[in-house]
């Protein structure tokens, strides 16, 4: 980073930056148009000063040109944002096409756009999660549905296995989802894992921050259940559902105990005809078991509740208690430092997925890299030392 712009970025003068690293304004200013260069002394202050942002090289080498941006229309990204938030299916799902893509000048692209969204706390993120045959699509279906009829706008973001072979989603809900997918006020999106344990996308929360600048006032997360990567939707939603079969314990269900613990609702499915009386059991041992446990979350104790979304009954009652538990969120405002944290998780993945890109991409690629994976194979260098020197080549070499 050049240190005009960190100055600007921290809302330092140069006057007072000046006085910092005991020089004059007039000197800092020649510093910073490149009309001097600094001494070695006052190159190392600055640094020091600038926890590193700031480094020898930026006084030394001008930056790189980013020749993707000359090309981004700035005014083409506004009328996209523009459409989006009036209501454009099209346009979002555009917009979300991009952000699944792994094509730099598409993800730069994206990066822009998301410049010019606005937060929204506003909407209500539900994860649902649950083992297959649960029935977690046919009940966000129905629930989708009945909030449609209270003038809400539903949208869902379901996580598919991904193919192998075209990385692409095999499911896909829209085919499970018939009458939801038509509605004007709901909009559907498979998104393949990417082969991630756990169905979570590694896009995800770009979709939905994508969905909620389309104001969509509730989404839900499917992902596929199987039990490896939860966390991660339950990290990134409100209020985090899991849903049960009517058949008795965590044995019987298929699902581990540490999914369990991380439910903020637990919602005994498909309580129909026979398996009414079925349905009753599994919540009631549910129920005693959270009980015994004592580990209330966000100020009161989980809740079990039942219900058919075959015929759509005890739904009102689910999304009575989701309200609740919201607004109880807000009151002790967990909500909001519970976005935050969602907000810092999506940084450092982004961090975490940037770094990754270059080391696929580009330093695979570098002679100097294979030779040193050469020297390993030989057995001539240590993982240690190899790790080591790819670190430095990268830290000098891309940031």
């Amino acid at each position: 980073m050049i240190l005009k712009e960190y100055l600007k970025f921290c809302g330092v003068t140069n006057k007072d930056f000046a006085k910092r690293i005991g020089i004059s304004p007039v000197s800092l200013s020649r510093y910073i148009s490149g009309e001097r260069l600094p001494e070695k002394e006052i190159i190392l202050k600055i640094s020091s000063l600038t926890d590193g942002a700031v480094n020898p090289d930026d006084f030394y080498f001008k930056p790189k040109i980013d020749n993707d941006n000359e090309n981004i229309n700035l005014n083409s990204i506004s009328e996209i944002v523009k459409n989006i938030r009036n209501g454009s299916k099209k346009e979002l799902a555009k917009t979300i096409t991009l952000v699944e893509s792994k094509l730099k000048k598409h993800q730069k692209l994206v990066k822009k756009i998301f410049e010019k969204f606005k937060t929204n706390n506003k909407t209500i993120r539900i994860g649902v999660t649950g083992v297959p045959g649960v029935g977690k699509s046919t009940f966000i279906e129905s629930i989708g549905l009945k909030l449609i009829q209270r003038n809400l706008k539903v949208a869902v973001l379901a996580i598919d296995p991904s193919s192998k072979e075209t990385g692409g989603s095999i499911l896909g809900d829209k085919t499970r989802m018939e009458k939801l997918s038509v509605h004007p006020k709901a909009f559907i999106r498979p998104s393949p894992s990417g082969g991630h344990l756990g169905g979570v996308a590694k896009k995800t929360y770009e979709s939905m921050l994508c969905l909620e600048e389309a104001g969509y006032d509730v989404i839900f997360i499917e992902t596929m259940g199987v039990g490896q990567a939860e966390t991660a939707v339950h990290d990134m939603v409100d209020i985090f559902l899991v849903l049960l079969l009517p058949s008795g314990g965590d044995e019987l269900q298929g699902i581990k105990k540490g999914i369990i613990e991380l439910a903020d609702l637990i919602v005994v499915n498909k309580a129909d005809n026979d398996l009414q009386k079925a349905a009753e059991i599994t919540q009631n041992e549910y129920k005693t078991a959270l009980h015994i446990s004592g580990k209330p979350k966000n100020g009161f104790e989980v809740e079990v509740l039942i219900c058919s979304s075959l015929k759509s009954k005890g739904l009102e009652k689910i999304w009575d208690y989701i309200q609740v538990f919201i607004n109880k969120k807000k009151k002790n405002h967990t909500f909001f430092s519970d976005r935050q944290s969602q907000l810092k998780e999506w940084m450092w993945n982004s961090i975490h997925q940037t770094v990754n890109e270059m080391i696929n991409s580009d330093l695979s690629k570098n002679e100097f890299i294979k030779k040193i994976q050469l020297k390993v194979d030989d057995k001539k260098l240590s993982v240690f030392r190899a790790t080591q020197l790819m670190c430095n080549f990268l830290l000098k070499n891309k940031f």
